[in-house]
């Protein structure tokens, strides 16, 4: 099946599933994308995963590619899974036990301007150890929604309790019928990656690219603690932080998406 034609079927689903309304929403958050020369163009997802994960990354790769903008590629890890730091030009994706502090996932994207530089995707085995979240549907749903941040996009829904709406980027109860991405987010992406960029943050090859990259200081953060996240810019429905913001100064930030357990 190509891209397009998994697209389309994706959206058969979407409609039939009765929540088209949805489709008129934005749910980009901010400005904020890879720059790019082209389209479409590749990211690496770093492997810092356990054996437990590379069925699930490799299954989250494979479903972000079917965006006509982008591919996602498993790549060889830069990082200690426990401390995840980013990598410029890339996501480093980690799974460790970071504590029973809330969190299932989180998703931490610098930013220079408007231009993603790196990102970073955490999963917590603290809780995915645990027999309630221990479960394909919930690794699915948890990874899918948080390399979902990283490439530019928020959350469809904030409310574990509504009808699940078929996407990863949507918090729900029930995992199982929002494990990949659906229609509205594959259109989402087509939207934040229309227009070419002078500078290419991906791969950051050229002089004007690496002018982009942050001042370093984000190089020595541990950034596993809420303490350390920055301001909290949303709350989700139930009144629990959704996104923070860290400013770094200089002209670099780093957004702190999470998913916090039931």
């Amino acid at each position: 099946m190509t891209k397009k034609e998994a697209v389309v079927a994706a959206g058969i689903l979407l409609l039939f599933g009765g929540i088209t309304a949805v489709a008129t929403a934005s749910h980009s958050w901010g400005t904020y994308h890879w720059g790019r020369t082209a389209n479409p163009f590749t990211l690496k997802l770093g492997d810092n995963v356990s054996s437990k994960w590379d069925a699930t990354l490799g299954t989250t790769a494979t479903d972000w590619s079917l965006s006509d903008a982008l591919d996602t590629v498993v790549a060889t890890g830069n990082t200690d899974p426990r401390r995840c730091k980013g990598t410029n030009g890339r996501v480093e994706v980690c799974s460790a036990k970071y504590g029973f502090n809330g969190w299932l996932g989180i998703a931490q994207i610098w930013i220079t301007g408007d231009h993603i530089t790196k990102g970073v995707t955490k999963v917590n085995d603290s809780y995915f150890d645990t027999p309630t979240y221990n479960t394909p549907a919930w690794r699915n749903l948890v990874m899918c929604q948080e390399v979902g941040h990283t490439l530019g996009l928020d959350h469809q829904d904030e409310d574990f309790y509504n009808t699940p709406l078929g996407t990863c980027m949507d918090y729900s109860a029930d995992p199982t019928p929002n494990q990949h991405p659906n229609q509205h987010d594959y259109d989402m992406l087509a939207q934040i990656y229309a227009h070419l960029d002078s500078v290419n943050t991906v791969s950051l090859l050229s002089a004007a690219s690496r002018a982009l990259l942050g001042n370093g200081q984000s190089s020595d953060l541990d950034l596993n603690h809420p303490s350390a996240w920055g301001k909290i810019v949303r709350k989700d429905a139930h009144g629990r932080s959704s996104l923070h913001e860290r400013d770094l100064g200089r002209g670099e930030k780093v957004f702190t998406f999470v998913i916090w357990v039931r």
